[in-house]
């Protein structure tokens, strides 16, 4: 915050300039020792107004976590090995059923899920405007009721596509016989697409979040897949969740990934949106871990 001008007055962090915001792409909790500490920032400057976030994946895996359905009083995501595994670090602050942790959770049910602004739209994972038009359609400004968002945990409810493309990213199924191991180890035999990338001709050139390309199939692509492509002539949108590494590249000339991996000693980076389009490099603000 300091390296983007911002101080911390008045238990939040504030600009000179009181017409600047920050934009939070969603994820604040999972992958560092200080769950608490970002909520508290983050949770701060939307109370003072110097910032707005949108909802990440983790966001919504944590709300399902600790909500019960209510018909069959289970958790809506189970609380398996691997889950309990990916959640482990928020557990250790905020424990299970604690009144702590119902407040916390309150909160993050009520961050959209997209946000469609004057000069920009930015969502965690994917801006698919079919889907974006029925959340827009159902939602007050992209948040989910507690209802949906229970109904969004059941994968024969609309809403749980729309959710979870939206959060997660579209995937696509390999075809059979085919798998992949993910960063964390969990064998996969659906791909992550690079929904920004209209020329991809192979799944090399559309698969997202493979660590080892050569587990991706040799052949053509399915049909839908240039259908997802977002259109060149729509406004800059801004996303993270991909966990990418290297030097910081444009996916689009009218869209941009900024998660560099911070979760895992990856740099931080931010945006300047000035107005100006096609987006640029130059705009671009990396704090190394």
């Amino acid at each position: 915050m300091r390296t983007l001008g911002y101080q911390e007055r008045k238990g939040a962090w504030r600009h000179a300039d009181p017409a600047r915001k920050c934009l939070f792409l969603g994820d604040f909790i999972d992958r560092g020792p200080r769950n608490e500490d970002v909520i508290r920032l983050v949770r701060g400057m939307l109370d003072a107004g110097t910032a707005l976030a949108v909802m990440g994946n983790h966001e919504l895996n944590a709300i399902h976590f600790h909500t019960n359905n209510p018909e069959t009083g289970a958790p809506l995501r189970a609380w398996s090995v691997k889950n309990l595994r990916q959640h482990q670090s928020f557990l250790h602050e905020f424990p299970p059923k604690s009144e702590k942790t119902r407040e916390v959770i309150a909160w993050m049910r009520s961050l959209p899920l997209f946000l469609e602004l004057r000069g920009f739209r930015a969502a965690h994972a994917c801006w698919d405007e079919a889907r974006i038009a029925k959340l827009a359609a159902h939602t007050t400004a992209g948040a989910l009721t507690e209802a949906q968002l229970v109904q969004a945990a059941d994968k024969s409810h609309i809403l749980n596509d729309l959710v979870e493309t939206i959060t997660k990213g579209p995937e696509i199924s390999l075809p059979n016989g085919h798998t992949f191991a993910d960063k964390d180890g969990n064998l996969r035999t659906e791909v992550r697409v690079k929904w920004w990338n209209a020329n991809g001709r192979t799944w090399a050139d559309i698969a997202m979040s493979v660590p080892n390309a050569s587990d991706l199939p040799t052949g053509g692509l399915p049909d839908n897949v240039a259908a997802m492509a977002y259109p060149a002539s729509a406004k800059p949108v801004f996303f993270g969740h991909y966990w990418l590494t290297g030097t910081p590249v444009l996916q689009a000339p009218n869209a941009l990934c900024l998660d560099y991996s911070a979760g895992k000693q990856g740099p931080l980076m931010s945006y300047r949106m000035d107005g100006s389009t096609p987006l640029t490099l130059k705009n671009l603000t990396c704090n190394e871990a």
